[in-house]
């Protein structure tokens, strides 16, 4: 179903959307967008600088005796 929407049924959307909320209601709604697309990017950046913290910090655990078995 979603794949016949086409160009001109996008534009229709857009169009019955900006008419039923308004252009400052779209504007704002878009700017949360935003807002929150950045958090995302923020949040996963920390996220993969947090586990390349934690796998620099790792050490060998492995007892002295076994290390020799190998």
């Amino acid at each position: 179903m979603l794949n016949n929407i086409g160009l001109p049924g996008i534009i229709l959307i857009a169009v019955v959307v900006l008419v039923m909320f308004g252009r400052g209601k779209v504007s704002s709604l878009m700017g949360e967008v935003g807002k929150g697309i950045s958090a995302f990017k923020k949040g996963i950046k920390e996220e993969t600088a947090e586990i390349k913290k934690d796998e620099a910090e790792a050490r060998d655990v492995t007892p002295e005796a076994e290390k020799d078995k190998v």
